[in-house]
């Protein structure tokens, strides 16, 4: 049964508001009344209602995080370092997955809201700036994770994934690689097309062409799916490498191609990912990728929400850091194991 804070009152003998200022401001009462309370309490078993309290203040102590894919061990490391640095100021983030649905995100936007979250951090699905813009004009700051802002309102933290593109096109190209493929999709988002421009235009300025494979997600399945639909092709008409839109693709795809033992890789097909997620490393066939710094993505993205609301104009509003080629033994490098 839920002990109330009258109860307590009545236990310790003094008033209700005695017992609030224990909780909320005790510099305000002796110390002699605060152990009276806190005995109380102890023996009662009370448990503060410390929700509807911030409530009542406008909001609460827990930030939101709306992230592409739960299930992609890229977006759980931005949302451990989002965790550390949001509990350095005794705040808690509550961590929600939209499963690249534009709907699923809404829901989970409303939901933030109407709970009066300190704010948002958010990698959207799509062109969400019209609602996030509405709820930033109602009072919640929203800070966009792993997407560059082009919109003056919004605070952002990203990789430059066109740099990124041209990164991992430029490492294929160096190991001698001339027919790439592109795998990934949808294109709607954000980092995927980015991802594919940087690479279409280092493919360009070699006089190439990239080829383009649309997967529909960025999972696992997709990858193999992707993978058997390249090894239906006679090998003279397969690419020599892929470039995968992030890591979970490029696992999906090695293990199409080894499982069938087909294709060699890198022998026959040389394979890059991106994210370089802990997986990538550890690998059957350690995995090439394009590294990006996930955990100091996350705890940045909360710096820069913290920075807003204290309207600290020196904090920079919309860093971009730069990627990393991490080469492994898919492309014939030998970077050790993280």
């Amino acid at each position: 049964m839920t002990v109330s804070i009258r109860e307590v009152a009545e236990r310790a003998g003094v008033s209700v508001g005695t017992v609030s200022n224990v909780l909320n401001r005790p510099e305000k009462v002796s110390v002699d009344t605060v152990e009276r309370v806190q005995a109380a309490i102890d023996r009662l078993g009370f448990v503060r209602n410390d929700a509807a309290r911030q409530l009542r203040a406008g909001r609460s102590r827990t930030i939101g995080l709306v992230v592409l894919d739960i299930r992609n061990p890229f977006f759980a490391e931005i949302a451990r370092g989002a965790e550390e640095r949001a509990d350095e100021h005794g705040l808690a983030v509550l961590v929600a997955n939209s499963d690249e649905k534009a709907e699923r995100e809404a829901r989970h936007l409303d939901l933030f809201e109407e709970q009066r979250v300190a704010g948002v951090l958010v990698t959207p699905v799509g062109d969400a700036v019209p609602r996030l813009a509405r709820m930033q004009d109602r009072g919640t700051p929203i800070v966009l994770v792993d997407r560059e802002s082009q919109d003056e309102r919004f605070a952002s933290v990203a990789v430059d994934d066109i740099e990124g593109g041209r990164v991992a096109m430029q490492h294929l190209l160096d190991i001698g690689r001339r027919r790439v493929a592109f795998v990934g999709g949808p294109v709607t988002l954000r980092q995927v097309s980015d991802r594919l421009r940087g690479a279409q235009s280092v493919a360009g300025a070699a006089g190439l062409g990239l080829e383009f494979i649309a997967t529909a997600a960025l999972t696992v399945d997709e990858g193999r799916r992707a993978g058997r639909q390249i090894l239906e092709r006679t090998p003279e008409r397969r690419p020599d490498a892929v470039f995968a839109a992030n890591d979970l693709l490029a696992l999906g795809l090695l293990q199409s191609l080894v499982m069938t033992g087909d294709a060699r890789v890198p022998d026959d097909i040389a394979l890059i990912g991106y994210d370089d997620i802990d997986f990538a490393a550890a690998a059957v066939t350690p995995l090439s990728s394009v590294r990006q710094p996930a955990a100091l993505i996350g705890s940045t993205a909360v710096d820069l929400l913290l920075a807003g609301a204290r309207d600290a104009g020196e904090v920079s509003r919309r860093p971009l850091f730069r990627p990393e080629l991490v080469a492994r033994a898919s492309t014939g490098g030998t970077a050790p194991l993280r």
